[in-house]
């Protein structure tokens, strides 16, 4: 006897997975752009991808009307999601507050050492890349976790994102426990390489290994404090980029405009432009090495349907959603993960 064939109705026929798959069909709506705030930042990254390619050299708007604008426009064209990035967006408080006045839902990417007003609602994601020590190394600023704790301690809006990179593996249990201790969460990302990098953060088999075990144990430790999930740590830590697993569905690697974020996703610069042939949501990352947290929410999350065949993989992409969710979208709760051991299934083209 073949494997059994399973209707889509059969898979969301089992409670668990339905009630699950019905709580995140809610946010089927989100349609997301982002937009680089300003040129400006108050620290200096090795590997940062704002500082690499030309958009670095882009002229500042800094016309809170001018930015009002252009996300009612983008309201107008069906974006109901802004992620509000580099180089550091909290840096120009006018310009985000003009975002949110118009789209309210969204999330902005910062380092963290300056606090974003209270009341710019959005999802706050603060890097981290490692310990205080290996931060002052890689980003050249003393004591940053400790100013970042101290800046968002008992802010709901917060979610600190870890990027794991070959030099900072072991420091993330430390890092993991400090926040656990403070009562905020932490998210997990994989340094992805800009174009022509060749420094010492590029990862290898080895540490791309090392990495999905160090993830697999915090994320069995810390539950309430960790949002990830097994099909997150899979997918991230394969040796394969997520274009090779799954088909970038951002302009700049797929020619596309018929539907989904081929045909809406706009990345637009500090200059409020916006070039097809580059749009991405992190420009200028090196696509063959990309396992970014930002794509994968997108990358993955629209592959539903190759997840469809079978419980287990529908179940893993659920989870995925899910954590996708709760470190987006402002006010979403995650829930547990269904699937202990996922598996990434095969193409659907």
């Amino acid at each position: 006897m073949g494997e059994k064939r399973y209707t889509f109705g059969d898979i969301i026929g089992d409670p668990v997975i339905g009630e699950r798959f019905q709580k995140v069909r809610d946010y089927f709506f989100l349609r997301e752009s982002t937009y680089d705030m300003t040129s400006r930042c108050n620290i200096r990254c090795e590997g940062c991808y704002y500082f690499t390619g030309e958009k670095q050299n882009t002229p500042d708007n800094t016309n809170p009307e001018d930015w009002h604008r252009l996300l009612t426009g983008e309201k107008e064209r069906g974006i109901t999601f802004v992620v509000l990035a580099g180089a550091e967006p909290s840096l120009v408080p006018e310009l985000c507050a003009a975002c949110y006045q118009v789209i309210p839902l969204g999330a902005i990417a910062t380092n963290g050492l300056k606090p974003i007003p209270a009341d710019i609602d959005y999802r706050i994601h603060i890097s981290v890349w490692g310990n205080d020590a290996t931060s002052l190394a890689v980003r050249k600023a003393p004591d940053m976790l400790a100013r970042q704790i101290d800046n968002y301690q008992g802010d709901p809006r917060a979610v600190f994102v870890y990027t794991f990179s070959p030099v900072n593996i072991d420091e993330a249990r430390e890092v993991t426990e400090l926040l656990a201790k403070n009562g905020l969460q932490i998210t997990f990302n994989m340094f992805s390489a800009p174009v022509g990098y060749t420094g010492p953060l590029r990862h290898t088999s080895e540490t791309l290994s090392r990495t999905r075990r160090v993830m697999t144990e915090l994320l069995a430790e810390f539950p309430e404090t960790v949002l990830f999930s097994p099909y997150n740590i899979l997918v991230h830590t394969e040796e394969k980029g997520l274009h090779a697993l799954f088909s970038c569905s951002y302009p700049r690697m797929n020619p596309s405009t018929a539907i989904g974020l081929g045909r809406s996703f706009r990345q637009y610069r500090t200059n409020l432009a916006w070039d097809r042939d580059a749009a991405c949501c992190v420009p200028d990352t090196d696509c063959e090495d990309c396992r970014h947290y930002a794509a994968g929410s997108a990358v993955v999350t629209a592959r539903m349907y190759r997840h469809a065949d079978n419980p287990r993989s529908f179940a893993a992409w659920l989870d995925y959603v899910d954590t996708y969710l709760a470190v987006w979208v402002r006010g979403y709760e995650k829930g547990k993960n269904l699937c202990a051991d996922p598996v990434i299934p095969v193409s659907d083209s």
